[in-house]
């Protein structure tokens, strides 16, 4: 039993490397076409010099402002709990 175990092992291994050998190379994207539209239009768009700025702040505005909130949230909770066992 303990045979089939590290064979089984050693398939999922196997099957997990020769996947990483067809992948596509490093820093190729998925999709083309939404990074070249930020960098083309978001200094017309928006009127941002910065093209991480103007995806970050306008083009990604609410996905920005849940991941502040919930970072709040968290340091508000965890402010909460030590400020309770300090007592």
């Amino acid at each position: 039993m303990r045979w089939l175990r590290i064979a089984a092992l050693l398939v999922v291994f196997g099957f997990l490397l020769g996947a990483a050998v067809w992948m596509r190379p490093f820093g190729e994207p998925l999709a083309t076409g939404m990074d070249d539209h930020f960098i083309e239009r978001s200094q017309e768009e928006v009127s941002a010099n910065n093209t991480v700025t103007a995806v970050l702040f306008d083009y990604r505005g609410f996905d920005t402002l849940g991941e502040a909130t919930v970072l709040f949230c968290a340091v508000l909770g965890v402010a909460l709990v030590l400020r309770r066992w300090a007592r």
